[in-house]
């Protein structure tokens, strides 16, 4: 459960949560030692300590959203709080009834003030899976002149810029993206991708480091950082962040594929024979995310991925042969 709420919140908001629940816990156990029949604030007291704990935890969680999800939540949640307010500050003999009230408010605000993709953005969504990149970019581009200040629409016109292999104008939307929402990770790690597919990698370096610093618990931005360090031939950098990376839960066999391979590299860069003689092993044990880059890079819309990472790819095939040595590994 702690992990998940970590993965949710990020450490330093789930930290935040725990403290605030401890403090809330102790001032609690203060409060029962005194006697509330001769000190009426007493009780007062302890109801502000119960509306503490919601209100606080759904402000640490309202703030790890997005903007648009930020509002969206508060519009329902605001209400309820406001009703449980009431009750519990109001007559005793009110507080079923609002906190029905409440629960039927959150009920009718969820369906109410559900998220509905822009039909533009359904559109270019379509085409893009068609391949038709510029079908795909005029439905986004109707749609940011409408709609100008939404974050998420730049993203997915910098995703089909990415494929449509203009990497300058993914770079810009990734940039108006951060101005925007510049405490999002996922802009940082897409700027970071943009440069690295473009072999601007000082700059996709500095970019996946703001990155990390928003989201130390995203295994993408190790994985991002590591990558660039690779090409940057920065091997003891290279070996902490993708280490960081395997640490944690990474979903898919072809991204801990090429994990491992690169960690290798660096551990043979670093002179760690023993090292990268472990890893090779662990390498020749993601078979599937072999063949599912295979797939992956063959299909006709992977031709800027590929530009990037058939050489790897290639390499890692290579390593699977049990007969293979490190020495075909580049210095």
């Amino acid at each position: 459960m702690t992990e998940q709420l970590r993965l949710l919140l990020g450490t330093a908001r789930l930290r935040a949560l725990l403290l605030l629940l401890a403090l809330t816990g102790l001032a609690s156990l203060v409060l029962n030692a005194f006697d509330a029949e001769a000190m009426p604030w007493v009780t007062s007291a302890q109801t502000l300590l119960a509306l503490t704990v919601p209100v606080g935890a759904l402000a640490i969680l309202v703030s790890s959203l997005e903007p648009a999800a930020r509002v969206r939540w508060l519009v329902i949640l605001l209400p309820v709080l406001g009703a449980l307010l009431l009750g519990l500050t109001g007559e005793p003999r009110l507080l079923l009834p609002l906190v029905g009230v409440a629960l039927g408010w959150a009920l009718a605000g969820i369906f109410l003030f559900r998220p509905r993709q822009p039909q533009l953005a359904q559109q270019a969504i379509k085409a893009l899976r068609r391949g038709q990149y510029e079908a795909a970019l005029g439905a986004m581009d109707t749609l940011l002149l409408a709609e100008p200040d939404v974050a998420a629409h730049y993203r997915l016109r910098a995703e089909i810029l990415r494929l449509a292999g203009d990497l300058a104008r993914a770079g810009d939307d990734y940039r108006h993206m951060i101005r925007l929402t510049s405490q999002d990770a996922s802009a940082w790690n897409g700027l970071a991708e943009v440069l690295l597919q473009a072999g601007q990698y000082e700059q996709a370096r500095d970019a996946g480091l703001r990155a990390l610093a928003l989201a130390p618990d995203d295994w993408v931005a190790y994985y991002n950082l590591g990558m660039v360090e690779d090409r940057l031939r920065l091997p003891f950098e290279a070996a902490a962040h993708l280490r960081e990376a395997l640490s944690r839960r990474v979903p898919d066999a072809r991204h801990r594929l090429l994990l491992r391979l690169y960690l290798m590299r660096a551990q043979v860069r670093l002179d760690d024979r023993a090292g990268a003689q472990e890893t090779l092993q662990q390498l020749r044990g993601e078979g599937n995310g072999l063949q599912e880059w295979q797939r992956l890079l063959a299909h006709e819309q992977a031709a800027s991925l590929r530009k990037v990472l058939a050489e790897d790819i290639q390499l890692a095939q290579a390593l699977m042969d049990e007969d293979a040595s490190l020495a075909i590994l580049a210095p």
